[in-house]
């Protein structure tokens, strides 16, 4: 779009293409080392789209000992490295340079170990992550964080971003989710944070490693919580004369102290677009839509559903619809969770992720509408209502620069927004190069640089996916 500077690459590193490129053969031969040209475009961007850069090579290591050697071998050379799980980033996280490795995960994607007495999993930082939930499901079992890419994402992105999903009302994101993790530091150097325990003991390192956006190190393995599933899990549609009448109804229901396992929101924008996809049965004639659901035996969730149903009444409901079968159900999160790829289909678009409190939702939600439509765009909102991670989706043409210019603007104004009612910039895709240029108005420079010193203790020379989170007039961040 032209607005998010890209940093240009070392000509220094190019010249010395060639020899960096037969060190990373002697680590890697064969086909899981990426030179040619043709074969390197797939990873010159992520599900940021609108921007592009063709890296200088692309690394698929299947163990952690290669990660460690391709890390210490970058290191040496003064190459930097950007770490890439399925490339579904909506931030930009795993954009590179032209003077930049990859270092995909993808081949690492193995169950290391199941304890289901202790409730855990080991596995493989590229196992996606509906995979973790599959390979547990004969037991009982399941992985509790669901971004709506969970198909394809994979467990080294969720934790690089602390990604959530519909489902993080109840169960948390990633961070609430992670127990420990293998990571290689820039230099090659092997470490173990956390482990199989509930509470590891020391400093909590793997608290600050999720959602360090790989600035920190390559997470190679995992160990996460798996839970057993619910007795009965409900979902219910609810539709509403106005946004504003959903917001209310969501601040409602959590000042009453109610927790569904997810609070899901739709406006009529996003309405038509998913049920024209998913055939879920949607309300068409509703302003806006929550999806509430509820998880327990059925005597539980019908004593829940009683209290929320009182609870949009109040707010004016103009459409209960309940599910009645485990169809009904697929079908309902089917629509919720093709949002993205539905609007797709329509417009090229940005989805924003910001956060807010709560109680704030239908001021900020009448704020979007004003934002966008002062500048001619379209907007379709879709988001974790419960938590008030916000997710608009900003529709423009990506073939004219000045509509581009537009919607970015617009997004900008969004985030700005968030933090203006006691919000942040992020609630799950990370700041990435989308938000980077916006952490001024979150954090002032006193902040920033707390944060790029921890940084600079695991990566000095800021090789690791650099240009990403920090505005480029810091210290280390490019």
């Amino acid at each position: 779009m032209g607005a998010i500077t890209i940093p240009e690459p070392d000509p220094g590193i190019l010249a010395r293409r060639e020899r960096i490129v037969e060190g990373l053969r002697a680590i890697l031969p064969g086909e899981n080392l990426i030179t040619d040209p043709r074969e390197l475009a797939p990873y010159e961007t992520d599900g940021f789209t609108a921007y592009a850069r063709v890296p200088m090579a692309v690394v698929l290591p299947e163990t952690t000992d290669e990660v460690s050697r391709i890390l210490a071998f970058c290191s040496a050379e003064g190459v930097p490295v950007v770490p890439r799980g399925a490339g579904t980033s909506l931030a930009g996280g795993a954009i590179p340079r032209e003077d930049c490795v990859v270092l995909g995960v993808a081949k690492m994607s193995r169950v290391v170990a199941i304890d289901y007495a202790n409730r855990t999993a080991r596995v493989q930082s590229g196992i996606t992550n509906i995979a973790i939930s599959m390979a547990v499901a004969e037991e009982g079992f399941f992985y509790a964080p669901d971004p709506s890419s969970q198909l394809a994402c994979t467990i080294a992105g969720n934790i690089a971003m602390n990604s959530g999903g519909a489902h993080c009302l109840k169960y948390g994101v990633t961070t609430n989710n992670l127990l420990g993790v293998t990571l290689v530091l820039v230099d090659g150097t092997v470490v173990e944070l956390g482990g199989e325990q509930l509470d590891a003991p020391g400093l909590d390192l793997l608290g600050l490693v999720c959602g360090s956006e790989g600035q920190l190190g390559v997470v190679t393995e995992a160990i996460v919580r798996i839970l057993p599933l619910a007795e009965g899990a409900r979902p219910v549609l609810f539709g509403f004369p106005s946004s504003e009448a959903a917001g209310a109804c969501v601040a409602e229901i959590i000042a009453h102290g109610i927790v569904p396992v997810a609070i899901e929101f739709m406006d009529k924008p996003a309405i038509a677009i998913c049920e024209a996809f998913a055939k879920a049965g949607y309300p068409l004639d509703v302003e806006a839509m929550l999806i509430v659901e509820v998880e327990g035996s059925d005597e539980e969730m019908d004593a829940t559903l009683a209290r929320i149903i009182e609870i949009a009444r109040r707010h004016d409901v103009a459409t209960i619809k309940e599910s009645k079968s485990a169809t009904e159900t697929a079908q309902i999160w089917k629509g919720r969770k093709s949002a993205f790829g539905a609007t797709g289909r329509i417009a090229d678009y940005i989805c924003m992720d910001g956060t807010i409190p709560t109680g704030r939702l239908p001021e900020v939600l009448r704020r979007i509408s004003e934002i966008c439509e002062g500048r001619g765009l379209r907007v379709a909102n879709v988001f974790h209502a419960g938590d008030g991670n916000l997710h608009p989706l900003i529709l423009y043409n990506v073939n004219d620069p000045a509509d581009a210019l537009k919607a970015e603007e617009a997004g900008n104004d969004i985030l700005s927004l968030c933090v203006e009612v006691g919000g942040c910039l992020t609630g799950e895709h990370g700041v990435g190069i989308e938000k980077r240029d916006l952490m001024h108005r979150q954090f002032n420079a006193v902040d920033l640089d707390q944060q790029l010193r921890v940084r600079a203790v695991f990566d000095p020379q800021g090789l690791l996916n650099p240009g990403k989170v920090f505005p480029l007039d810091s210290r280390i961040a490019a």
